[in-house]
């Protein structure tokens, strides 16, 4: 989320943020974006019998700001269908993998189990079916010899706040979309992404 609002300030985008929304109080996200002047709130899920309730109150409350988009940032709760379906084509989430490869958790300890030799991030528009949202964009880096999960976590998240930045800037400029058959337009262009490969040197 810092890393988004920092790259609009930075490349003068042609967005504002209407709220950062958090289902915790103590989210340092939340104490960071009041000190920006950012419209912040709260909906705490323990307050809620179930899930659906949850969801429920929390569309109400995005929706009270009017976003053309809803971004999803370290919001480690899967959400219900009827909230996916509310803002369908709106919601935009990022992945800490080259989807479909390693959907949901761990997904570093999992590729260097797997033995991958590439590993990344992806942009997606979120459907009900978690992690398998039509791609925007993607961010690949190499596997090293002797990486841990810290090391390949740090390297990918690198990637991911300038991929995240990449896409918001899109979004700005109504370069992307998401066609009535469930398929990604980037500048009129019917795609499934791209990924962002290093240069030999980086990868050596």
């Amino acid at each position: 989320m810092q890393a988004l609002v920092q790259a609009m300030g930075e490349q003068a985008m042609a967005a504002e943020v209407r709220a950062v929304v958090s289902n915790r109080a103590d989210a340092p996200a939340l104490a960071w974006a009041h000190g920006q002047g950012l419209e912040t709130c709260v909906v705490p899920h323990r307050d809620y019998a179930d899930r659906e309730q949850f969801d429920a109150a929390l569309a109400e409350q995005i929706e009270r700001f009017e976003p053309d988009y809803v971004l999803l940032a370290g919001f480690m709760r899967v959400l219900t269908d009827g909230f996916v379906r509310r803002f369908q084509g709106k919601l935009v989430n990022i992945h800490p993998s080259l989807l479909p490869a390693f959907p949901g958790l761990h997904t570093h300890r999992r590729a260097l189990q797997a033995g991958a030799a590439w590993h990344g991030s992806t942009v997606h528009f979120v459907t009900p079916a978690v992690d398998e949202g039509p791609i925007i964009a993607q961010w690949a880096v190499p596997v090293l010899a002797g990486d841990t999960e810290d090391t390949l976590a740090a390297r990918v998240l690198q990637g991911e706040h300038q991929l995240y930045a990449t896409v918001l800037g899109w979004l700005t400029q109504g370069r992307v979309s998401l066609g009535a058959d469930g398929k990604v337009q980037v500048a009129g262009v019917d795609c499934r992404g791209f990924a962002s490969l290093p240069t030999e040197q980086e990868a050596a």
